[in-house]
């Protein structure tokens, strides 16, 4: 790690806390926000008035958030020297020894084995994406995520599988709307961390995951303002086209709601520090957090009362 980030990181380490709180603290639960695209198969398919399928979106929410954080264990223990480098993720309770990683892995094998039987109870076809997931991300903690391009390509295949995973469960019809809108949402995402972590480790990215090397600041701002308007035009035809949405075009209301929640993000990611990683931006940026919850509050009254 560069001198320069070990003053301003020290101060900053974790003190040492109970097992079970540095234990939670490890299967990242801020990253569980993403899951929430398993229920927007639920909800577009006119199904929240249906008790029997809500309890199965929410379990398969569950489910996922158990598969995601056995597999952030796994890939913590990975990354274990190089997060310790980082001026961010040394904080993590693996990188800074407060979880030792026989604990880690222990408790990463009894999630998968709990996940994976809730998975098979639920629906074959769900337990079938679920295992194409826990593939994904496992080949991603080891391989995918130091290749170029494939790294982000890896991410957003694992942001689809969830929310193909939501259809399934509920045994609706998957839209290819669902497909498109998520793969560019997610490598919108997924390029904006990665240009964070650029400007964050400067000349030292590589040594922290080696498929930096492989991007320049200037690349991805070019597959950021390229995806950042293939979202909006590809969201802007789901509102007129999709199968689900109201004929009376009613949720292209929502189209302000994602035009300002691109801008935002993009804000945060250049303008500010911290922006690169989603689920921070998220549950910290009071506007972005507000623009989700608009967007979700405005998307089910169209669906459901302004048919």
């Amino acid at each position: 790690m560069p001198k320069e980030f070990e003053a301003a990181t020290d101060a900053g380490l974790p003190r040492q806390r109970p097992l079970a709180w540095t234990l939670f603290v490890s299967l990242r639960p801020k990253q569980w926000t993403k899951n929430g695209l398993l229920l927007l198969g639920l909800v577009f398919s006119l199904s929240l008035r249906e008790p029997d399928l809500v309890v199965k979106a929410l379990l398969a929410f569950v489910d996922f958030c158990a598969l995601a954080s056995a597999t952030y264990l796994v890939n913590d223990v990975i990354d274990l020297e190089r997060d310790r480098q980082h001026p961010i993720k040394r904080r993590r309770p693996i990188a800074s020894g407060q979880v030792s990683p026989g604990v880690a892995l222990t408790m990463s094998a009894l999630l998968l084995a709990a996940a994976m039987a809730l998975a098979a109870t639920l629906d074959t076809a769900f337990a079938l994406t679920a295992l194409a997931y826990l593939i994904l991300t496992m080949s991603y903690s080891m391989w995918l995520k130091h290749i170029a391009i494939i790294d982000v390509l890896a991410v957003a295949a694992g942001f689809v599988l969830r929310a193909a995973a939501g259809a399934v469960v509920v045994g609706v019809p998957i839209s290819p709307w669902l497909y498109v809108c998520t793969l560019l949402g997610a490598l919108f995402l997924a390029t904006s961390k990665r240009r964070h972590e650029i400007v964050l480790l400067q000349n030292y990215a590589g040594e922290h995951r080696r498929s930096l090397d492989g991007y320049t600041v200037q690349f991805l701002d070019q597959m950021i303002a390229i995806l950042a308007s293939a979202s909006v035009i590809a969201y802007c035809l789901y509102t007129f086209s999709a199968a689900y949405v109201p004929k009376n075009q009613a949720m292209m209301l929502t189209i302000p709601f994602v035009l300002y929640g691109i801008f935002r993000y993009l804000y945060l990611v250049q303008a500010r520090e911290g922006g690169g990683t989603p689920e921070e931006a998220l549950l910290t940026d009071w506007p972005l957090l507000g623009t989700v919850v608009g967007w979700g509050v405005v998307s089910i009254l169209i669906i459901y009362v302004f048919r």
